[in-house]
């Protein structure tokens, strides 16, 4: 008890910090146990997916074989930027018409600004399949359909951007603004040269949030795409399946590897930017 007790006093850990490490330890292992199996499963036969002892590492190497399967079993580079040019052009319209809407509900006294920050909440407990059936029946009729445009047009407003900058953008001071105003800018000129610099940790955080969000999207690409040329990463991953001789495990995890890969860097790269962007929202 006493060596236990000289641990914990040289660590600077009471027994309650110490449980719960412990148990953030036990919630890390949980969600990264998952993305450990899918590159184990990406190295190794699909025979030692079934095999009835767990190895941590491939008792047969066969890494390349996967990877090499997988390039050659579907245009991966084409899902990837697919997946790229959805969802750079989906962010691009978000921030452009979320921040000046976020800018007026945060910043403007006007008749109806209560209401329509309600009907922004609202918006919020909306899922995309509500709307799901009429989209596709004006993109039906526009002949749009299976095309970048009726991918992204479901997205291009994002209330959820509003209601996050909206909150940012509250803790911003008045006075500054006031005064860019006595100097003679206008009000979008403010907007894009004072305002929106300041907020660049939230929309880092946000950015991360509608890339994920539409690099993962399966359900809309579905309902719109036939193309295998258009295909996003989520929906050409279907083109591993293979409904006579089943999936090829060794070469869908590699293809998951691939196409989960840019996320991870994009997220390594914001990482910073985003714990901030999360932290300071609300902040006044």
């Amino acid at each position: 008890m006493a060596r236990h007790g000289s641990l914990l006093s040289r660590s600077g850990l009471t027994p309650g910090q110490l449980a719960m490490h412990a148990f953030l330890l036990l919630c890390a292992f949980a969600m990264l146990f998952p993305f450990y199996w899918m590159l184990l499963t990406a190295f190794r036969p699909s025979q030692e997916v079934f095999s009835p002892t767990f190895h941590w590492l491939p008792q047969t190497f066969v890494g390349l074989d996967n990877f090499r399967a997988a390039f050659g079993k579907a245009p991966l580079l084409r899902f990837m930027l697919n997946g790229a040019v959805i969802c750079a052009g989906i962010l691009a319209v978000q921030l452009l018409t979320a921040i000046p809407c976020a800018y007026a509900l945060a910043k403007y006294e006007f008749r109806g600004r209560g209401l329509l920050f309600a009907l922004v909440l609202f918006a919020l407990c909306v899922p995309v399949q509500v709307p799901a059936l009429p989209l596709y029946m004006t993109l039906a009729f526009t002949g749009t359909l299976d095309s970048y445009f009726a991918l992204m047009l479901p997205f291009f407003l994002s209330v959820f951007a509003i209601f996050l900058f909206r909150q940012v953008f509250r803790s911003f001071p008045d006075d500054v603004i006031h005064a860019a105003r006595l100097d003679g800018m206008g009000e979008m000129e403010i907007l894009w040269r004072i305002v929106v610099p300041s907020a660049g940790p939230a929309i880092a955080a946000f950015a991360v949030f509608s890339v994920t969000a539409h690099w993962n999207d399966l359900y809309w690409p579905l309902v719109v795409v036939t193309s295998p040329e258009l295909a996003p990463p989520p929906l050409g991953m279907m083109y591993f399946n293979d409904p006579d001789i089943g999936s090829s495990f060794g070469t869908l995890m590699a293809a998951a590897t691939l196409l989960t890969a840019p996320l991870t860097v994009l997220f390594l790269f914001a990482q910073r930017h985003f714990v901030q962007g999360v932290t300071m929202t609300g902040v006044k």
